[in-house]
């Protein structure tokens, strides 16, 4: 099952109250440093009512206004002025923060057009306009687009502007961030490490920037299941976060959660579990019961006791999180939809699988409303029906949606991403519990070509997918090749764990019942 959201390490998004959190683009509602008269004073009256109303999140209103701006400055100063740039600049992000991603677009190619003009091809404002337009194909999930205005405008800034300038080390955190989020983890990690090392270079860098770079590393390592390394710069960046703001800070909170994920991952259940629920305190003491912070903390610490089979503590904390969802956000919102997701995976979990589907059904209604039809969060969500359908032996049902969450990952993703290899993998499960072997060996192949190129040849997951292919060829009456595969996959996760990890005890029991078997039959694998 693939879970969706707060599972995931936290990203920042925006800048806020002096710290940057996250990224793509720095967005232009600017208001104007001096006043003169006329409609210069105007305009710049009317933006202030535009940063005003956005910050109260008033988007529609908001956006009257701005277009109100747009239409002075033009009148006043011409259609080519950098003030026209700047109103273009605030309607796109208004656009934007409404999902009118088209308008947006428009908007913002053509302040990126008037900037240039004005400035030359090598200025920061035309840097700033196309990590704008970067921001909004990554929001789409247009990366290759995102890449490529991301790449220009780091380009821009660090020909133009001081090693350490705020505008360089924004850029690198952007393209990094978007680097990281398809998972190429090659390209993205030199960045990090470069923009670590210019704030570590400056004495008066901002430690919460230098604590968002750490986090965003951290991320990254987190992600390639470089489990000391994540923890290492987690505990970093938690320790920079609690001197500079509090122990007690919502952002400490988001340190906390990240942290207590690779805990987690590594074994340390009872410091996870402490880190989760000082995260859900501190949500609660910051913001009350009833906020979408807080819900997540439910989810998060819900979601730990999932993983330990503790699902009568995991159920209610799911519950409450998602009563809070659908108390303070609209029905078909996406966060809503997680939480029908994640309520599902409990019950999925525990084998009530007709309690699960109608959950995962109704998630998947609301992801197809409010998504984009090839919106990869709808990948997931078509993969955790098929798989509830798969292990109710309802495989007719289950292959659509399979082949469906399959293309829309090689869309989003590339062929060699690794949604695309999960995929890949369930498609050949689903194939090989119906006895299609010749159409599921291509995929696990394919599947474990993947992980090893993305991971390296000892990572768990080729582990998995070397057993999976070794099950193929059992059942196949292939003993020799399942042999041989099998013996590859206890090497790596002996490689990894303990003899007592359970991966490594499912794998030795099942080689060696396979070897018991291929010897009655006489057909253990030859010697060289």
């Amino acid at each position: 099952m693939i879970f969706l959201f707060e599972r995931h390490p936290i990203s920042n998004r925006r800048k806020q109250h002096g710290q940057a959190k996250m990224p793509i683009g720095k967005q232009l509602l600017t208001i104007a440093s001096r006043l003169i008269r006329g409609g210069k004073a105007d305009w710049s009256a009317l933006n202030r009512e535009v940063v005003s109303l956005y910050q109260q999140q008033q988007f529609d209103q908001a956006q009257s206004v701005a277009q109100r701006a747009l239409d002075v400055a033009e009148s006043t100063v011409g259609t080519d002025h950098p003030d026209v740039a700047t109103s273009l600049n605030n309607l796109a992000l208004l656009y934007s923060a409404q999902g009118l991603h088209a308008e947006a677009e428009q908007c913002y190619k053509r302040a990126w057009e008037i900037f240039e003009k004005v400035h030359g091809p090598e200025h920061p404002k035309v840097a700033t306009s196309l990590n704008n337009l970067a921001t909004l194909y990554y929001a789409t999930r247009n990366f290759p687009q995102a890449e490529l205005f991301g790449q220009q405008a780091l380009a821009i800034v660090e020909k133009v502007l001081p090693t350490g300038h705020p505008d360089q080390l924004e850029s690198l955190n952007n393209l990094a961030e978007l680097y990281r989020v398809q998972g190429k983890f090659a390209q993205a990690d030199p960045l990090y490490q470069r923009l670590l090392s210019l704030h570590e270079a400056c004495p008066e860098s901002d430690p919460l920037l230098l604590a968002v770079s750490l986090k965003n590393l951290a991320s990254s390592r987190h992600a390639q299941k470089e489990y000391p390394q994540a923890m290492a710069l987690y505990q970093r960046a938690l320790t920079l976060r609690e001197e500079t703001l509090g122990a007690n800070h919502p952002q400490v909170a988001v340190i906390l959660n990240n942290l207590a994920l690779v805990q987690e991952a590594v074994g340390q259940h009872l410091l996870a579990e402490t880190n989760f629920q000082r995260a859900l305190t501190i949500r609660e003491q910051a913001f009350g019961q009833m906020h979408p912070d807080v819900a997540k903390s439910l989810n998060n610490l819900a979601s730990f006791y999932n993983g330990r089979g503790r699902y009568a503590q995991a159920e209610p904390l799911y519950q409450q999180a998602l009563a809070i969802r659908e108390q303070l956000l609209d029905g078909d919102h996406p966060d809503v939809a997680a939480s029908l997701n994640n309520l599902a995976l409990l019950y999925g979990a525990q084998g009530q699988y007709a309690h699960a589907e109608p959950l995962y059904s109704r998630a998947l209604a609301i992801f197809e409303r409010v998504l984009a039809p090839d919106h990869p969060t709808l990948s997931s969500s078509l993969n955790n029906l098929a798989e509830t359908y798969r292990f109710q032996g309802r495989h007719e049902k289950a292959e659509p949606l399979y082949l469906r969450a399959l293309a829309i990952r090689e869309k989003a993703f590339g062929p060699t991403h690794v949604s695309v290899a999960a995929s890949l993998n369930n498609l050949a499960l689903l194939y090989s519990f119906q006895g299609r072997y010749g159409e599921a060996e291509p995929l696990y192949q394919r599947s474990r070509a993947i992980f090893a190129q993305v991971f390296g040849s000892k990572h768990p997951h080729v582990a998995t997918s070397l057993i999976n292919l070794a099950k193929l060829y059992r059942a196949r009456g292939e003993n020799s090749q399942a042999i041989s595969l099998y013996q590859q996959a206890l090497a790596i996760r002996e490689h990894l764990f303990t003899n007592s990890h359970p991966g490594v005890v499912a794998a030795q029991q099942e080689l060696a019942a396979l070897l018991k078997s291929a010897a009655e039959t006489d057909e253990l694998p030859k010697k060289d």
